[in-house]
């Protein structure tokens, strides 16, 4: 009993020593079967889980399945909230299901939301979840954002300039009022505050860089700030291009729009972007604060990202501006003014308005590009909504709460947006066809501020929710900062998709979608068995990382064909401690935390 005890705290020490230097968290995963098979009789279809790395607060969610060319444009819902427009949409959301670490079971009736039985067929299935039962972890103390904004205030970089996955991400914020931003790279000892990189983004004598920065897809040397000048001689507003120096002045990029800016002389609020992809980079013409103002404005800028020329400006004004908000007591032009993009889709907000959107930016009309769009009327992001309001319904306001000052998508296109002022709710949650699915909290939040939440969604050993930790400024909650001190804060996600099926599965079949197991047997010593399936044949790869982010093996790198598949991974050369694993096929990838004993 005695070297037992000595052997559970030597590996106590050896995990307490790696953490002491390295981020590494408990990243959250389900295990689940990507084809299911239901008779769609009215009994309970049940559905095995396993959950590993944290619990998690999960979603059970069916859809639609390839029927989006016949579901076509549709308004429905209380005063008509939410349009869809050519994508699957929501047949079922059940409430939340707490699920602990390990086996789990999941049940569905086979009904839709209003009780009725589905006819039989093929749907899409989608569990969601995050950890809601343990506090948030600091991934960086060095992050201290400036509190008087209500802007999006950070971007997580998750793929490197060539479009494929960073070992580590990265997030860039603003690092006080003035015109210095942050670097931190995730992964990074938390306590070691010298590991932050600031940048003085400069331009010129009256003119502001503001809040959003976010690195050149293509070149991630270089940055694009929003800012502008507002002067009695003119106004102007746009982006900047500068190269990053670390710990330096930035260097605005001479040859890209005008000595590294391109803007546009009409007046537009701050907060409008921007955020970027290979081609363009956008941002807005709006102007929310505009409250007697009667000149619709809202415009949808593209900027190209070689040369900085505003090539293209689409009017959003049919969705984001409204006479009859302004005639309500509100305003009449909302935004957007906060941006993301996951999967070549843009996804809008702003806190001054209830409206949020999901928008293809490469198609040519912006009507026929919105794919779904949420406004007023679930009781989700919403404005006025309460019976005795003053001013029932109306949506475009920037003086009422709540407020949400990010708007995210993770790789299954789930939703949330960071809420601030309605009471100790973190944010607000959204399926991707843009039902609303209600506010939620992390453990341990207050109310007050809440600036950003940005999904690490890509199969590194970060994945999760990293957010801000500004609820912790609030003095009338926290008068004591050491108690809750401001900075970066991490939490378990994860969102799967799978389908379920009236059609016989064969046991022997290719899996619909790439699934990867938890190592088996975990901890292990010194070898574990590693379980996955791959939709096709192709080049698949595993590799093994250490908790600092450093490949210390590669299992497999062949040509294998789709289906099941296994392999044994021998440790016995390595330390004891925490590793990651990922599984690359094709366009896929996913990483899993595991544990060596000795």
């Amino acid at each position: 009993m005695k070297k037992i005890a000595v052997m559970v705290f030597a590996l106590a020490l050896v995990y307490s020593l790696a953490n002491a230097v390295n981020f590494a968290p408990p990243v959250l995963h389900y295990s689940v079967s990507s084809v299911i098979q239901y008779d769609f009789d009215g009994t309970a279809l049940k559905i095995p889980v396993t959950v590993s790395g944290t619990p998690a607060a999960t979603f059970f969610c069916v859809f639609s399945k390839d029927k989006a060319e016949t579901i076509g444009e549709v308004r429905n819902g209380h005063l008509g909230w939410h349009y869809v427009n050519k994508i699957d949409t929501s047949i079922y959301i059940s409430t939340i299901t707490p699920l602990d670490i390990g086996t789990n079971t999941i049940e569905w009736n086979g009904k839709d939301e209003n009780g009725v039985m589905v006819p039989s067929g093929e749907y899409t299935y989608y569990l969601w979840g995050y950890d809601n039962q343990n506090p948030k972890m600091f991934a960086s103390k060095a992050v201290q954002l400036p509190e008087s904004n209500f802007c999006e205030m950070a971007h997580l970089q998750e793929l490197d300039q060539d479009g494929l996955p960073l070992a580590r991400p990265f997030i860039y914020f603003p690092q006080d009022e003035t015109n210095y931003k942050g670097k931190w790279v995730i992964g990074n000892d938390p306590e070691d505050l010298g590991l932050l990189e600031t940048c003085n983004a400069y331009w010129a004598d009256n003119w502001s860089v503001e809040w959003v920065v976010i690195p050149v897809p293509n070149d991630l040397t270089d940055i694009f700030a929003q800012g502008g000048v507002s002067s009695s001689v003119g106004n102007s507003r746009g982006v900047f291009r500068f190269n990053w120096v670390p710990n330096g002045n930035a260097t605005p990029v001479a040859t890209w729009g005008e000595n590294g800016y391109a803007g546009i002389s009409e007046i537009y609020d701050g907060g409008s972007g921007p955020t970027a992809d290979n081609n363009y980079v956008y941002c807005a013409n709006q102007s929310y604060h505009d409250r007697t103002g009667d000149v619709p404005t809202s415009e949808l800028l593209y900027i190209a990202i070689d040369d900085g020329t505003i090539e293209q400006r689409k009017d959003m004004s049919g969705w984001w501006c409204s006479i009859e908000d302004k005639n309500g007591g509100g305003q009449l032009n909302g935004g957007p003014n906060g941006y993301s993009q996951r999967g070549g889709y843009l996804f809008m907000g702003s806190h001054s308005s209830c409206l949020v959107q999901m928008v293809d930016p490469n198609v040519d009309d912006y009507l026929e590009g919105v794919k779904w769009s949420n406004k007023n009327g679930d009781y989700v992001y919403d404005h006025h909504y309460l019976a005795d309001d003053s001013k029932p319904w109306v949506c475009n306001d920037f003086r009422t709460p709540p407020f949400w000052t990010s708007f995210q998508a993770d790789a299954n296109f789930f939703c949330i947006g960071a809420l601030s002022s309605l009471g100790s709710a973190s944010f607000a949650l959204a399926a991707p066809d843009g039902t609303g699915i209600g506010n939620f909290s992390f453990a341990g939040d207050t109310y007050g501020n809440k600036f950003f939440d940005n999904f690490c969604d890509y199969g590194s050993p970060y994945d999760g929710i990293i957010s801000d930790n500004q609820s912790s400024l609030s003095i009338d909650e926290n008068p004591d900062q050491s108690i809750h001190p401001p900075g970066l804060m991490w939490t378990g996600h994860d969102s799967v998709k799978g389908v379920i099926t009236s059609n016989p599965v064969a046991v022997d079949e290719a899996p619909a979608s790439f699934s990867v197991a938890q190592n088996s047997p975990n901890p292990f010593n010194p070898t574990t068995t590693i379980g996955f399936s791959v939709p096709e044949a192709g080049n698949v790869s595993i590799d093994v990382f250490n908790v600092a982010g450093q490949k210390v093996d590669t299992v497999a790198s062949e040509f294998m064909s789709a289906g099941s598949h296994s392999v044994t991974w021998n440790a016995s050369g390595l330390s004891a401690g925490v590793y990651f694993y990922t599984v690359k096929a094709g366009g896929f990838a996913k990483t899993i935390k595991m544990t060596l004993l000795k």
